[in-house]
């Protein structure tokens, strides 16, 4: 098994259309992660296309796409980073709709704790990593598999 990426190879995206809370964010985590901060989904987006991102985080309440709305669309572009939905209200219908069309790892509540936030985090890391080494060795296994076919119908033949 491969060990973990060093910390400045874990990238996260932070979306939240109020920037305190992006440089808040920042300034907890920059020492852990290497950190990327969209104040909208749009330019959310944009970043998840320049970047290798492993986790995603996002506000519920912004102005033009809620975060569950970013998160869904996230799932059919770009499946495999972790999801987190962040919001400072306890709407169940919300957390209930980001898990269910979203794929949401965690719901985290606004003001969130530091300490519990690192650890989600590195979960989340952990998750990502374990789902991308499952897909290597499922690859992996496939290609040995038509290999051991070929080499079957090969000896049936002769």
């Amino acid at each position: 098994m491969d060990a973990p990426l060093p910390a400045d190879k874990i990238t996260i995206l932070y979306v939240d259309d109020e920037p305190s809370n992006l440089t808040a964010f920042k300034a907890a985590f920059r020492k852990h992660y290497t950190i990327l901060l969209a104040e909208s989904a749009a330019e959310g987006l944009r970043i998840m296309a320049e970047n290798d991102v492993h986790i995603v985080l996002t506000d519920q309440r912004m102005p033009e796409t809620s975060g569950i709305e970013f998160l869904e669309s996230l799932v059919k572009i770009y499946p495999a980073p972790i999801r987190i939905l962040v919001t400072g209200y306890s709407d169940m219908t919300a957390v209930i709709d980001a898990i269910n069309k979203g794929q949401v790892y965690k719901y985290i509540s606004k003001p969130w704790d530091i300490n519990y936030l690192k650890m989600v985090l590195d979960k989340a890391y952990e998750v990502y990593r374990l789902r991308e080494e499952n897909k290597m060795l499922t690859e992996s296994l496939i290609q040995v598999n038509k290999q051991l076919e070929f080499m079957l119908r090969q000896k049936l033949l002769s």
